[in-house]
């Protein structure tokens, strides 16, 4: 298993300085966990955006704070912008490597499907993850689903079915369904669908006729801003206020 490290600063709680940081490159973020002492951060956003496309959440990171030894660490949240989609914050908890922890991992779907290939079904996925219990060291990135055992639209995968390592328990349902293949629609079905969606344009075409405002007169909205969110947890609101002076 590739061994993952990033190096991060200490840095000052100072809401005011939020927005400078982040200017020059820099992410905010906080690290603790069960008996850790927190600590706020900072990292080169490029190196933390390049370690979550490889981490996720459910892959163990070496965390190099200064000049301290490594901490094994998983990010544990991640704040983004609303707007505009950019990373604000990273949460970091250190793990105890002798110690089982409970975490959520990815299923990551694989094969192909006779039924989907051949019958021209569709595919559904009804998990995208799972959660889990055990030793940090044997916490996989992802679950593989073959969906090549999905023949007929009568196959299904169940949780049960997954092959998960013997250190890893499960905590999901092992009768829950995975992925199953639905049928097309039929034609029946296909006109019918056509006929309802018909009927809902008539519906709201009607109810807007009848709410059109007299001639002559206007409905005038006003429209909210968008407020970019402050650093989660520290400074959010001294931000807030220069970012109103400006």
């Amino acid at each position: 298993m590739e061994k993952l490290t990033l190096k991060a600063e200490k840095r000052e709680i100072n809401g005011k300085k939020v927005r400078s940081l982040r200017k020059r490159g820099f992410l905010p973020a906080i690290i603790y966990g069960h008996k850790v002492k927190n600590i706020s951060l900072k990292i080169p956003l490029a190196d933390f955006e390049k370690m979550y496309k490889k981490a996720g959440e459910s892959s163990l990171i070496e965390l190099k704070v200064d000049k301290s030894p490594s901490r094994p660490v998983l990010i544990h949240d991640v704040q983004f912008d609303k707007v505009r989609g950019s990373i604000l914050h990273a949460d970091f908890y250190q793990v105890k490597m002798k110690e089982k922890i409970t975490s959520s991992v990815p299923l990551g779907f694989i094969g192909k499907s006779k039924a989907v290939e051949e019958k021209e079904g569709v595919l559904i996925k009804n998990l995208d993850e799972i959660e889990v219990k055990c030793l940090p060291a044997h916490l996989p990135k992802s679950i593989q689903v073959d969906i090549s055992k999905l023949n007929t639209f009568d196959d299904v995968i169940l949780v049960k079915d997954l092959e998960i390592s013997k250190e890893v328990k499960v905590l999901a349902d092992k009768e829950e369904i995975v992925a199953k293949v639905q049928p097309p629609r039929t034609e029946e079905e296909l006109k019918k669908l056509e006929e309802e969606v018909k009927e809902e344009v008539e519906e709201v075409e009607g109810v807007k006729e009848e709410e059109e405002a007299p001639e002559g007169e206007k409905a005038i909205e006003k429209e909210k801003a968008p407020t970019e969110e402050g650093e989660k947890e520290e400074g959010e609101s001294e931000e807030k206020k220069e970012e109103k002076k400006k």
